[in-house]
């Protein structure tokens, strides 16, 4: 047997040996996309969440103001899930998870919920107004289909610009508070100091009274014996 002969048998008898790789079916290519498909979305909604208005949970949450407690809760576990930091490989999960967390707590307080309710809905009657229709209609009007910009973009926006001054007027009463408060310090740290230079002076002018006393007496006893001293007699 030629050596070529032999070379080429023993190429054929390691093909042999060696098992082909079995190709990729058609599943495990969906599964693949699917996965990288999936990462893509957890990290747009990263992106969404720190993007969204910070003053409005309902849009942190992408939620509708009207949602129950309930479905607040469940919508906050099916995100809160889906871009946990550690699945989501976006450099800043772990801020959009807390202000997801922030957003869930406050629509979880009732007191903060009415208040942000009221403002929304301050919001919606503007919104109502400038397109001149009455403050009775209803979300499902078919006036409101044909707004544009959309009502519901409307009044994201009006909310948005309601929520902002009512943060500002928040921050200057804290602001204000805080002076006062410093005003106050102020004047009871002055006035514990009037007192202390008051008692201070008190105090100094009981240890100097011995020798005012004394000096008194001196001064006292020198004009007596003054006065007791006879004439001078002439020569």
């Amino acid at each position: 047997m030629s050596t070529e002969a032999s070379s080429s048998s023993a190429t054929a008898a390691n093909a042999k040996s060696v098992p082909a790789r079995p190709a990729a079916s058609d599943e495990d290519i969906e599964k693949l996309l699917s996965r990288e498909a999936s990462a893509f979305q957890r990290e747009m909604e990263v992106e969404r969440i720190l993007k969204a208005f910070k003053l409005n949970p309902y849009e942190i949450l992408d939620i509708s103001e009207t949602a129950t407690p309930e479905a607040i809760k469940r919508r906050y576990r099916q995100l809160s899930l889906f871009i946990h930091p550690d699945k989501t490989p976006h450099a800043r999960a772990p801020d959009a998870f807390d202000i997801l967390k922030k957003a869930e707590s406050d629509l979880s307080e009732q007191k903060t919920r009415e208040e942000l309710d009221a403002v929304i809905k301050q919001a919606r009657l503007l919104v109502l107004k400038s397109n001149n229709l009455p403050s009775s209609t209803k979300d499902d009007d078919p006036e409101l289909k044909h707004l544009r910009p959309a009502f519901k973009v409307q009044l994201r926006e009006k909310s948005k610009e309601l929520l902002i001054e009512e943060e500002v007027r928040r921050r200057t009463a804290i602001k204000m508070n805080l002076a006062n408060e410093g005003l106050e310090a102020r004047k009871k740290e002055e006035e514990v100091a009037s007192k202390k230079r008051k008692a201070e002076e008190d105090r100094a002018w009981e240890d100097g009274r011995e020798q005012r006393v004394g000096s008194w007496r001196n001064f006292s006893n020198g004009k007596k014996k003054k006065k007791t001293k006879g004439p001078a007699l002439l020569g």
